[in-house]
């Protein structure tokens, strides 16, 4: 065989090789590595809405929608929180997902509580806490900040099922 052909050969099949490697590996290597370059899931400040607008000695429900990503998958999700205040001063916000099973709960104006529809856990409206039912622990209260005249709100989701206030990270 032709020393300049060998040559070649070994090039050519070094150049795929090489060429195969930085195909398979560069999205081996992006998976491994995304967390480290991936923004941290925590707390997120929302705009709850103009602190003079808010009714007091009401709650008030707030959804918002934010855009989740789950590896290469995009989406929407849409998410809610209680707000409530007797003042328009001091508020207490609370995450609009029961601390049982993260259902959605809703406010029952005859009795004056937050009320779970899945397993019929019943919350204070002042504190949150359990007033019946399973869930294992109160209301998951958000931190807050007035800024302008609009109430923000630091989102955030804990685990649910469990007796202590854990983020999910």
């Amino acid at each position: 065989m032709n020393p300049a052909r060998r040559s070649f050969l070994r090039l050519a099949t070094a150049i795929s090789s090489a060429l195969s490697a930085g195909l398979v590996g560069w999205p081996t290597l992006r998976a491994f590595l995304s967390p480290v370059f991936s923004e941290p899931a925590g707390e997120r400040w929302i705009k709850a809405g103009e602190v003079a607008q808010m009714e007091t000695g009401v709650p008030i429900r707030v959804d918002f929608t934010e855009t989740v990503r789950d590896a290469w998958v995009e989406g929407r999700a849409t998410r809610g929180i209680w707000l409530y205040s007797e003042d328009g001063e001091a508020f207490t916000v609370y995450n609009a997902r029961c601390t049982h099973l993260g259902c959605s709960y809703g406010f029952d104006k005859d009795r004056g509580v937050f009320h779970c529809p899945c397993h019929h856990g019943l919350f204070d409206l002042r504190t949150g806490a359990v007033v019946d039912g399973p869930p294992p622990r109160g209301l998951d209260t958000l931190e807050t900040r007035v800024e302008d005249g609009f109430l923000l709100v630091a989102y955030r989701d804990f685990r649910e099922g469990v007796a202590d206030k854990i983020p999910v990270t």
